[in-house]
């Protein structure tokens, strides 16, 4: 069963709207054996920021944030990449509603083994620095803190914008 919660923080001007965890799936039994696995990447609409500089900044913060707390790093996964980045560009494009509509296909989707996964997204617009805006979010929020302290050892992240701006962030946490 996937409960999805919803926050919105609201600083100034402009919103950071954060989709909390997918609370996270388990299934020790899992094996990606008749899964059809796409090697295919996924093109981020073009625009003035550089995608992969914030999904590596985000991948940076949170295994930082991580090692803080004596927790273990994450080690990032170029197939949890593709996937969220489409689930990024998705929700960008208004193709899929913001949240985690298909979050245990998208796990399914990236060939892994696994034992549990969460997701966390967030979106935001106007800010220097929107990476650390939408980490500092999901550290304030009880349920995507959850999922960054939680026992994963796999991430993958992608980020989107759109033509009104807004920057869509979505980070998935396996544990295989």
């Amino acid at each position: 069963m996937i409960k999805t919660i919803f926050y919105s923080v609201f600083l100034g001007t402009l919103v950071l709207s954060s989709g909390a965890i997918a609370t996270p799936i388990t299934n020790p039994t899992f094996t990606p054996t008749s899964l059809p696995v796409s090697n295919s990447t996924v093109k981020i609409a073009a625009s003035n920021i550089d995608t992969a500089t914030l999904e590596q900044s985000i991948f940076n913060q949170i295994n930082n944030y991580r090692a803080s707390q004596g927790l273990p790093a994450l080690t990032r996964n170029s197939a949890i990449d593709n996937q969220v980045r489409i689930h990024s560009q998705n929700m960008a494009n208004r193709t899929v509603p913001f949240g985690h509509n298909g979050f245990a296909q998208r796990v399914i989707a990236t060939g892994i083994s696994y034992k549990a996964a969460g997701e966390n997204v967030a979106f935001n617009q106007g800010y220097s620095d929107p990476a650390t805006v939408a980490v500092q979010g999901w550290l304030k929020s009880p349920g995507h803190l959850a999922n960054i302290r939680g026992n994963y050892n796999k991430t993958g992240i992608g980020v989107a914008k759109n033509s009104q701006g807004e920057i869509y962030f979505t980070q998935m946490f396996i544990r295989s």
